[in-house]
């Protein structure tokens, strides 16, 4: 047997009675194990922010609602004004996503694909930024968003200020350039035979190849973005432009608990529901390897 084809378990082992036993109780047990861990919060979740502030208080708590109150959805979208909040948040993470796509793309095709002399020195560069811990990272960034260099502006209190930022993600450009160091040479060397520059076989040649693991970026870029908490709190001070994240936890000492929860649900609906109708791209993205030449 090949070492590509060596398991933990031997083929003959699950072959027999007892080793099929085994293997399908450990894998019932496992998928049993993450589906709870997943759904019950939830539920819980889902379920709290229906109950009345008294029921969901208690202690010990209630599993199911005595009382249903699905109005507090709407109570909670209403005077909370969480339609602004909303707005702010997909402004906040519809423009990150699109910044990281314009410098992540061509930044990944450069080192990939045009080799530039001191690539590798780029690259370990960007790479030993995932070993600092973010909070390290605090201090310069947001003396560089008070003062950026050579333009002497303050983006404090501008979406600028969480767009630029987000763009220098160095998973990402490692990400999408091991996609790219996959695409074969002669594509290229042939979109160069027809007189496409760089520019263009990036964007004719590589792009429609590269859908599976751009829509992957995207979804991590949103998600990261929406969910985003600290450095929102840093450079959006002003109330009026802060993304949902920020906004329930300011409030949340003078709003109704089922009237937060109600809020928190709500804000990850988006995300989930991204998930969902992206799943199979996620997976696409992630398992995909070589391309056939």
């Amino acid at each position: 047997m090949s070492a590509s084809m060596r398991t933990l378990v031997r083929p003959a082992v699950l072959r027999t009675r007892k080793g099929r036993l085994v293997y399908w109780s450990v894998l019932t047990l496992s998928l049993v194990l993450f589906t709870v861990a997943f759904i019950v919060p939830l539920y819980w979740a889902a379920t709290g922010a229906m109950k009345s502030s008294t029921e969901l208080a208690q202690n010990p708590p209630t599993y199911v609602p005595e009382s249903w109150h699905p109005e507090n959805y709407t109570k909670a979208w209403r005077e909370m004004d969480l339609s602004r909040y909303f707005l702010n948040t997909v402004v906040l993470a519809g423009g990150a996503w699109l910044v990281q796509l314009a410098v992540q793309i061509p930044a990944a095709y450069a080192l990939s694909k045009l080799r530039p002399r001191f690539g590798n020195v780029v690259l370990g560069l960007m790479l030993v930024t995932l070993m600092m811990p973010a909070t390290a990272l605090l201090v310069p960034v947001y003396l560089t968003v008070v003062d950026v260099p050579l333009f002497n502006r303050n983006l404090i209190n501008s979406p600028s200020a969480v767009w630029l930022p987000a763009a220098a993600n160095a998973f990402n450009i490692y990400i999408l350039k091991n996609f790219f160091d996959r695409i074969p040479d002669e594509l290229l060397d042939a979109a160069k035979v027809d007189g496409a520059g760089p520019l263009t076989t990036m964007w004719r040649v590589v792009l429609p190849l590269a859908r599976p693991i751009i829509a992957v970026v995207s979804i991590l870029s949103i998600v990261t973005a929406w969910k985003d908490f600290l450095w929102p709190l840093l450079v959006l001070p002003d109330p009026a432009r802060q993304p949902l994240s920020v906004f329930l936890q300011r409030v949340a000492q003078d709003t109704p608990l089922n009237s937060l929860v109600a809020g928190l649900v709500m804000a990850s609906l988006p995300l989930v529901a991204l998930f969902l109708v992206f799943q199979r791209h996620i997976i696409a993205g992630l398992s995909a390897g070589s391309l056939k030449g």
